[in-house]
């Protein structure tokens, strides 16, 4: 979930709030009231409904899947995200990319990461290499040459290793649908993460509005306008989706504690869920979100104690590697 580096743009953004707002981000999430003295959301509500229903696979909140299983599975794969529906999850977390000839691939990093990745000449991806393999330079057969699985992420110990390359996420949502047909499961929903910085903007992603296109275009093919979010770091992406197509539901990811409601008010409207770091989830902060409206949903969850601690806490989901240690509720 969390980006190798923190997004300039989210520091930038919040440093400007901070201007504007008469707060920074030392002042934490709960005192950040706008100075106006008037509500955020008064003339801005989601785009979409903030509560969907949830499949009947068990669990009473939403277990996502982060970037499928990914303590277990190869991330972002199509074998990663099947085991996670085996294991239940409500929504199929995963991450976007773009490549040359405009197609989304499902990929934290817009190039090859070094812990896993293998060139198409055999040879292991290295930290001096990875960026050269830059995705948004590369035709989707060109990616499909590379494997992700075959390499153990050295910091997943109990991940299966196979064969198996960055998918379409047209590919996956195919996969996905196909296999929870076959297999009576519940159909799946999908958290989409726009992989999104702005000095990344013509090097290794398109501008935010092609990008969003290209995401709310996927959405209407497949029909997914009920089951989709899609999330981002960055807000670029996701105002920009937001003049595309105001129905579809958004998230706002957030790392460290900035105040709700300027943020909020920054973007002009209020997302559907805000996602924070689970270490970030207070009382309050749930309280807060929920007042206006929101789901709240934390990331990246792999302790069972900790996932007991949040949903007593009123959390409406998790996102976690360990699908399989999430507690039935």
């Amino acid at each position: 979930m969390m980006p190798s580096n923190y997004s300039l743009s989210i520091l930038f953004l919040f440093g400007l709030m901070g201007l504007l707002f008469g707060c920074t981000p030392a002042d934490g999430p709960h005192s950040g009231a706008l100075d106006s003295g008037t509500s955020a959301t008064e003339s801005s509500t989601p785009g979409a409904s903030s509560t969907l229903t949830l499949p009947s696979n068990g669990y009473s909140y939403d277990l996502q899947g982060h970037r499928g299983a990914r303590g277990l599975m190869p991330e972002n794969t199509i074998p990663g995200f099947i085991k996670a529906l085996d294991l239940g999850v409500t929504t199929l977390e995963m991450d976007l990319v773009v490549t040359a000839d405009s197609m989304l691939v499902v990929s934290h990093e817009p190039w090859f990461h070094e812990a896993f990745s293998t060139d198409p000449e055999g040879r292991p991806v290295t930290n001096e290499t990875a960026q050269t393999f830059n995705i948004y330079k590369m035709t989707a057969a060109e990616v499909a040459q590379f494997d992700v699985g075959l390499r153990q992420n050295p910091a997943y110990p109990e991940q299966q290793t196979m064969a198996v390359q960055k998918p379409l996420l047209k590919d996956v949502i195919l996969a996905a649908e196909t296999y929870a047909r076959s297999n009576r499961l519940p159909p799946p929903r999908y958290n989409l993460e726009t992989k999104s910085r702005p000095e990344w903007i013509g090097e290794f992603i398109p501008d935010p509005q092609t990008f969003a296109q290209l995401v709310e275009e996927i959405i209407n093919q497949f029909q997914l306008q009920d089951r989709a979010t899609v999330q981002s770091f960055d807000p670029a992406t996701l105002m920009a989706l937001r003049q595309i197509n105001p129905e579809i539901r958004q998230s706002m990811l957030v790392f460290r504690e900035d105040p709700v409601q300027a943020v909020v008010a920054y973007l002009g409207y209020t997302p559907d869920v805000w996602s924070p770091s689970a270490a970030l989830v207070t009382p309050d902060l749930v309280e807060q979100v929920h007042a206006l409206g929101m789901q709240i949903i934390p990331w990246t969850v792999s302790d069972p104690t900790e996932m007991n601690r949040l949903l007593d806490l009123g959390v409406d989901g998790i996102i976690t590697d360990y699908p399989n240690l999430a507690p039935v509720r």
